[in-house]
Parts: structure tokens; sequence; C-alpha cells
């Protein structure tokens, strides 16, 4: 369904509301949430997540801190800092739990209430988080298998741009579980884009019955076509997330499908989760995740979500 003129005036005055930052709309005291999360450098998803924490934390009067890195021992000394600094609430991501379960452990005992966002889903609730907010890994990866079934796909690559990232591994198997061709992983180094491409590019120049290349992120599915591209393949491009770009791509035919999981709604529902529980003590979720996502996307929904991608909350 496309965009109607009411469609398009809406976005046009949620772009002035967000350009104008809003008001509060409560009388709560001034809290503190802190984010931290395990994105690169320049990865723009994180800024879609952001974008929704931030308009949750100026309807909810909170001052919001965002710190960010790839690095997982470095990620858990971001949150011991915002411990330090005695913020009162803390959202965390969990790509590489294990090395975060300490700070976890430190939070819950400054009194810290957490969210987890995005990844962890698995140990989120044993690592004393209230809830997490993202998507099943695993059930969206079976989703993806699912629909290069529907496309008659028969040799897939799964392409992991961050090593040791548990959610991107569930992604993976999820897809090889449900996909009745065959797929295989390519571990790229996600923080070089022109490693991406061209690691890409020389298994596609060397395998040309590959049919399908799936990312893990939509700024790696641009680094895709173009290897597609320079390799001189047939092969669909998909990808995890969407974007601007992604949109595009979707609406073009670039891009087959993509998997969105909803990051301005986890960022946004992630502050506004703990502001309920300061406020009113209330957890969403009953002891299980709350889910954003999946959701295939393709051609047919593109122009309409890309109004919104260009605004930065889909």
């Amino acid at each position: 369904m496309g965009c109607s003129s009411t469609g398009g005036k809406r976005a046009e005055d949620a772009r002035k509301a967000a350009a104008a930052g809003g008001r509060a709309a409560v009388d709560t005291p001034r809290w503190t949430f802190g984010m931290v999360t395990h994105s690169g450098d320049g990865d723009t998803f994180w800024d879609i997540v952001q974008n929704g924490a931030k308009q949750a934390a100026v309807k909810d009067n909170i001052k919001f801190l965002y710190a960010h890195d790839d690095e997982a021992q470095q990620q858990a000394q971001l949150v011991d800092s915002y411990i330090d600094k005695k913020v009162d609430g803390i959202i965390v991501t969990l790509a590489k739990p294990d090395a975060m379960k300490g700070a976890l452990a430190r939070a819950e005992k400054a009194g810290i209430p957490v969210i987890t966002v995005n990844s962890g889903s698995a140990e989120s609730k044993e690592f004393g988080a209230l809830t997490h907010i993202g998507q099943d890994e695993t059930i969206a990866g079976e989703a993806v298998g699912d629909e290069l079934n529907k496309r008659g796909k028969k040799k897939a690559l799964c392409i992991l741009h961050e090593q040791g990232n548990v959610g991107h591994e569930q992604r993976c198997e999820g897809a090889k579980k449900t996909f009745e061709g065959k797929m295989e992983n390519l571990y790229v180094t996600g923080t070089n884009m022109p490693d991406v491409q061209s690691s890409i590019e020389a298994r596609l120049q060397t395998d040309k019955s590959v049919d399908a290349v799936v990312t893990l992120g939509a700024p790696f599915a641009d680094a895709a076509v173009k290897a597609k591209e320079g390799a001189g393949s047939k092969a669909e491009i998909d990808t995890f997330d969407l974007n601007e770009k992604v949109a595009a791509g979707l609406k073009s035919g670039s891009l087959g499908f993509a998997v969105d999981q909803q990051p301005y709604l986890q960022g946004y529902e992630a502050v506004d989760l703990l502001w309920l529980y300061k406020y009113n003590a209330d957890v969403l979720g009953g002891g299980k995740p709350v889910l954003t996502g999946p959701q295939i996307i393709t051609k047919d929904q593109a122009a309409e979500l890309e109004e919104y991608a260009k605004r930065g909350t889909r």
C-alpha cells in the first residue's frame, strides 16, 4: 500500500515534531538512563535505535546517555561507568553475553534496573534484566529460510560481519534450519566495508551457483550489491534490517527482501518501559521477550516505509 496524502502529511508533521524535540508529557523527576550497545563506528542501525530512545526520553522527561563499543570488554566497562555515575536505569545489548554478565550483576547490586535490547533474549532474564526488547534471532533466521524457499533459491551465502556475535550466528542457523537449499557462512570484517565487498565478490566469482546472498545488517546490503555487480553474478541480495538505502533498493529491485526488527521501536520502548518501571513498577512481557520482529519487507511495502526510513524512524 502506498502513502496517501494524509500519510504524507502525518510524516511531515512527525518530522517537524522530531526536529522541535517536543516537550515532556509527564511531571516525574528528571531521571537519567544510559544505553550501551555493541555497535561499531558508523553502523546506521544504531542511529535509528537512538532516535526512538531520544524521542521517548523527551516525552518521559529523561536525560538520555549513549555509549557504544564493539569490543565486549570495553562495552562492559562502559556499563560500569554508568553504574559509577549512579544513573537511574541502564539499557544494554548482549551480543556477547558472557562478557556482560558481571557488569549486569554489578548494576543489579547497585539497585539500577536494566532492560536488554536487540540481542541477548536468551540470557536477559538469567542476568537479572526486567525484560528484553527485540526479535528472536532464530525465528528471524527461519523466516529468511522460508522466504528463500518461496523464491526458489538453491544456494545461499549468509554474511556474518561480527565474529562472536551470538545473535548473528542464530540468524544464520535459523535460516539453514528452514532453507531447503544449501547455505554457507561467510565471515567478513564488518568495520572494513571494502573488505566486505571484496570478500563477497571473490566468493561469487568462484561459485556461480550461489543464487542468494543474505547480509545481516542494512549497511552491508549495499556492499553486497556492488560485489554482485563486480562478480557478474545473478544472485539475489537480501538483508536483515531496514534503512533509507535498503528501502530504495527494495523499490528499485536491486534487493529482494529485508527482515525488519523495528529498531526505532526497540529504543523507544526500552526508555519508555524503564520510565514505567521507575514511575509505577510496571514490567512488560511476563518474563518473556517483547518482540519487535521479524517482519519480511518486499517491494510491495517499500514505498510506504521509505518515507519513514528517510526521517530515521524505520
